[in-house]
């Protein structure tokens, strides 16, 4: 299973939608959004016409439909989403780390810093960076993770050139 990772949109649409014109993301069967801004999976999953799971961000209005972080199952894998500001993640990932294996997932996705973090092994953990407002470089980002029961997932990270600005 192909799985579309994205965080931190800020309401930018147009960087919404040069992800989701994006060969890869459209190829992705199920996405999920580690937030800032959390409504904006709304306008991915209508571009795309496919799931999004997301979380709230700490630029989110508190709103009881959408979760600070949610645990979920794609493909045999046990998956932790959340923003990740509540877990002091621009310091240190530990925290975030060790609430991700108390739940059992051996997948941590995150958000917040806006810089691409992708560590593959026993917990694999990834940020996407952003998509609207990188601070890992002039380009957006996104990924995309082939998800196989059994492996470890097969990530790519995808950098939105200035061509497609």
């Amino acid at each position: 299973m192909l799985v579309g990772i994205i965080s931190d949109t800020h309401g930018d649409a147009a960087a919404i939608e040069r992800v989701a014109a994006h060969p890869a993301a459209q190829r992705a069967a199920v996405w999920l959004h580690a937030g800032d801004v959390a409504p904006d999976a709304g306008y991915l999953e209508k571009l795309l016409s496919k799931k999004v799971y997301a979380v709230a961000g700490n630029c989110d209005w508190p709103n009881p439909n959408v979760k600070d972080e949610c645990v979920l199952t794609l493909a045999g894998h046990k998956i932790f989403l959340t923003h990740g500001h509540s877990y002091g993640v621009r310091y240190t990932t530990g925290l975030f780390r060790d609430a991700a294996l108390a739940v059992g997932a051996d997948i941590a996705v995150y958000g917040h810093t806006h810089v691409v973090e992708r560590s593959i092994g026993v917990l694999t953990v990834l940020n996407p960076g952003s998509a609207a407002r990188p601070r890992d470089g002039p380009e957006g980002s996104f990924m995309v993770a082939e998800l196989i029961e059994g492996e470890l997932p097969k990530v790519e990270v995808i950098r939105l050139s200035s061509a497609e600005k």
